[in-house]
């Protein structure tokens, strides 16, 4: 028995070595501790923090003198009023806004775009720095932090949610099914047909398409979210985008490969790395710098500036043009592999 057990799981093993789940198994923790190694483990260094003050505010002596003088770590912006300070932060041209002292609270408010930042942190710890250094302890200078667009967890976690959707289509569901049809011969037998690979290849970016556009009205009913008003346009057109880039791409990897085993093992290598970084880009300042290069924050930034900054399609005009780039990049290599049937 125990011999037969023994000779079973050697060649379970096997198989999992020839089909790469073993490598999966692999990637995954190697993965996970890049990704750990790439979050922010310290303090936060920004190079420089832009910092706004309102013309004619009433702040500490202190406060001014210690932020003109920490000149290395602040650049110090004069707003009119708190209106164009607000305009001032969803441009980005600003990391956070100082409200004027308020004697109700002891304190100045700080107004970010998102609190969980590391942005945020990093103004919060350098100015506690600073007046620990000056005055010692006393009454905070910053004694509250408000968001922009206050939400609930619900709301901030929603563009992570379709993120997770459009990733899920485009490196799980999608690639296994195009290996599916090649590892059973169909898609060889179809192209004997008079179809098209060009037709093949629409209707199955078509079929991505679609699938993304269903999960996520699902899951907006489900959550009975509601767009700012204006916002429905930009955020469909984006949907659309990312789910052509993805779907296309998702093509593209179950083309690489042989069969459906090696094209969910070769699917998740992808979905983790375009996931964790553009997920987490907002907490580290290391992962901030590389989740640009990502074809899927290129979709998550305008996604999550639309549904909770209120931004639109005109502030996000290279997202679109690069989702579209790579999703036309993949669709093309996808049609040479089909034209010199690859691993058919």
């Amino acid at each position: 028995m125990i011999r037969n057990v023994a000779i079973l799981t050697f060649n379970d093993l096997a198989i999992a070595f020839k089909n790469k789940t073993l490598y999966l198994v692999l990637f995954v923790p190697l993965f996970v501790f890049v990704a750990l190694e790439l979050v922010d483990t310290e303090q936060p260094h920004v190079q420089k923090i832009n910092i706004g003050l309102l013309e004619n505010g009433n702040y500490p002596p202190a406060l001014i003198q210690s932020l003109q003088a920490a000149d290395h770590a602040f650049a110090v912006s004069r707003l009119l009023n708190e209106e164009q300070g607000n305009r001032w932060l969803m441009d980005r041209s600003g990391d956070g806004l100082l409200l004027p002292w308020s004697k109700e609270t002891q304190g100045s408010a700080l107004i970010v775009l998102d609190k969980a930042s590391f942005q945020t942190l990093a103004i919060v710890e350098t100015v506690s720095g600073l007046q620990r250094a000056l005055e010692g302890k006393g009454n905070n200078w910053i004694s509250e932090i408000r968001s922009l667009h206050e939400s609930g967890i619900q709301r901030q976690m929603l563009p992570t949610w379709i993120l997770m959707l459009v990733l899920l289509v485009g490196f799980i569901v999608l690639p296994t099914q195009v290996a599916e049809e090649k590892e059973k011969q169909l898609l060889l037998g179809l192209l004997q047909t008079p179809i098209h690979e060009a037709e093949w290849l629409l209707a199955k970016v078509c079929l991505g398409m679609i699938l993304i556009a269903t999960a996520s009205l699902l899951l907006h009913l489900l959550m009975t979210f509601e767009l700012a008003p204006g916002g429905g346009l930009s955020y469909v057109v984006f949907l659309m985008a990312g789910g052509f880039c993805f779907s296309s791409f998702g093509i593209f990897v179950g083309f690489l490969c042989r069969t459906q085993a090696s094209a969910r093992t070769l699917g998740v290598v992808f979905y983790l790395p375009h996931l964790l970084p553009s997920a987490l880009a907002d907490f580290s300042e290391k992962l901030n710098s590389v989740a640009p290069l990502l074809p899927s924050y290129q979709f998550y930034r305008p996604i999550k500036s639309i549904l909770l900054e209120g931004g639109g399609l005109a502030d996000f005009p290279l997202q679109l043009i690069a989702l579209f780039g790579v999703g036309l990049l993949t669709s093309f290599l996808s049609y040479q592999l089909m034209k010199k049937r690859w691993l058919m």
